[in-house]
């Protein structure tokens, strides 16, 4: 998104294969920056692979950017199943001088969306949604005013959708959240050459400042490495090695609290590229203790807890999660939809407004169970069921490939005796 506003063209190494990604591409096409898909000179990448025009994982692709001003798209955006994408697109849109529309899938279009619409037109454009702050959005954008906006949700995706629209803006903008959330945002706008200004829970941009194009190798996804790591976790004695994973300490808090909970863990070749933090992970499994998650935790790990759900029957003391009501509202209700799924696994589970308990102790047996469409539902219960007695099927397992769709691979292939 950003380089499609950037000077020059900027090249992405080992870009993603994800229908989300894939939904990213499509809008800023259809708003004139051009992309294509390349090869790294020094290296034998795959070729695109024919479905939806994007690279397969490895691959690396070109993006041209306009300068800061994009082009009127002929139609709808579609942003597929991706929030991401439109709630970090809908804040570079509001500094643009025209009208776009946004829309999703079935499942995007239950997300909330006020929580971005509020700062939005705050800033000076204006935003129709459907009930309840819902997709698709319409928004007209143009001169856009520095604000100061503290949201009620602590959200990465939020923060990063103002200080977006803060590029456009004229004056300084400053996000101050209730609890730090991830800061990849913050680190792509400064690696594109903007001036950021961080300090505690507080982040301020000029408005402005031109972007300049950049060479980049995507980091393995931390969050897509967790359910592997929790697979390790079912198995004492097992081992995996995970290189080249983004570290970034926003997100490693998942690897302190899996520490914490008897998964033993060693980091190495740690390195820095464009101010994100790359390492290599070596894990073990021990003795499975399980915890609690709660606070700040809740936050940190919003997108880790479904796996660690379930597998926490499997633990020693179970696993507490509080203060995770945003898990209601992300592509499923994965409050409702981890519980479900582990009651039809057998496992003994208490339903909380904010979160759940899941006692240990307990043994999975094989059931038919649903994703719910979401990809990480999807993943989570293909874990839990390595160590449940006989066979489980996954309803709408296809929904892994929104954000990894190589994984059924590449879960067989460590699963294998």
């Amino acid at each position: 998104m950003l380089a499609s506003v950037a000077r020059g063209t900027s090249r992405f190494h080992n870009f993603s294969a994800a229908r989300d990604c894939a939904s990213t591409l499509g809008c800023i096409a259809a708003l004139g920056a051009g992309w294509k898909q390349v090869n790294h000179p020094s290296a034998d990448l795959p070729e695109s692979d024919g479905q939806n025009g994007v690279a397969k994982n490895g691959g690396s692709i070109e993006v041209a950017g306009t300068g800061a001003a994009l082009q009127a798209p002929a139609g709808p955006l579609d942003c597929g199943n991706s929030g991401s994408t439109m709630r970090m697109l809908s804040g570079i849109l509001a500094g643009q001088p025209f009208t776009a529309e946004l829309f999703g899938d079935e499942s995007l279009s239950r997300r909330p969306m006020a929580r971005i619409i509020k700062p939005l037109s705050e800033m000076g454009a204006t935003i129709t949604s459907s009930d309840g702050g819902r997709p698709p959005l319409k928004i007209r954008g143009g001169a856009l005013r520095a604000i100061h906006y503290k949201p009620e949700v602590a959200s990465a995706q939020v923060k990063s959708c103002v200080l977006f629209a803060g590029l456009f803006a004229q004056g300084e903008t400053m996000v101050e959240e209730p609890i730090r959330t991830r800061d990849h945002g913050e680190l792509a706008l400064q690696a594109f050459g903007a001036e950021i200004q961080r300090q505690g829970t507080s982040t301020r941009i000029r408005g402005g400042e031109r972007l300049s194009a950049i060479e980049a190798h995507v980091p393995g996804d931390l969050s897509s490495a967790a359910f592997f790591l929790c697979a390790a976790t079912l198995f004492p004695g097992s081992h995996i090695s995970l290189p080249g994973i983004l570290m970034n300490p926003t997100r490693a808090r998942l690897l302190d609290i899996l520490t914490a909970m008897g998964l033993r863990i060693s980091i190495g070749h740690i390195e820095q590229h464009h101010g994100e933090l790359i390492g290599s992970i070596e894990a073990r499994g021990a003795k499975w203790l399980g915890g609690t998650i709660a606070g700040a935790d809740t936050a940190a790990l919003i997108d880790e807890i479904p796996v660690l759900a379930a597998v926490a029957p499997y633990s020693e003391n179970g696993l507490e999660v509080r203060d995770a009501k945003e898990l209601r509202v992300k592509e499923s209700d994965r409050v409702a939809a981890v519980t479900g799924n582990l009651r039809r696994m057998g496992a003994q589970v208490e339903e909380r407004p904010d979160g759940f308990r899941i006692p240990g102790g307990q043994e999975l047996h094989g059931a038919e169970l649903d994703s719910y469409g979401d990809h990480r539902i999807a993943m989570a219960f293909a874990v839990a069921a390595l160590r449940a007695q006989d066979e489980t099927c996954i309803r709408g397992a296809d929904a892994a490939g929104v954000s990894y769709p190589a994984f059924f691979t590449d879960l067989g292939a460590i699963a294998e005796p």
